[in-house]
């Protein structure tokens, strides 16, 4: 199974969040992680919220 941090490289290597890899994170955060894996999920929160990375969930709904 991949890790939280595989998932946040991929994103913020293609600047882009899938649905598919939301649904992972999500299933990802309720098992036991690292702290490795924590940071990497507060820097994708991060890069999220400055625009670094979309985020296909909200290209869907029409939120910016």
């Amino acid at each position: 199974m991949n890790r939280i941090r595989d998932v946040v490289e991929r994103a913020l290597a293609t600047g882009y969040l899938t649905v598919e890899a939301e649904d992972q994170l999500r299933q990802l955060l309720t098992t036991r992680y690292d702290l490795e894996d924590f940071n990497a999920f507060m820097t994708l929160q991060e890069a999220a919220m400055t625009g670094r990375v979309k985020q296909e969930s909200r290209e869907r709904c029409g939120i910016k």
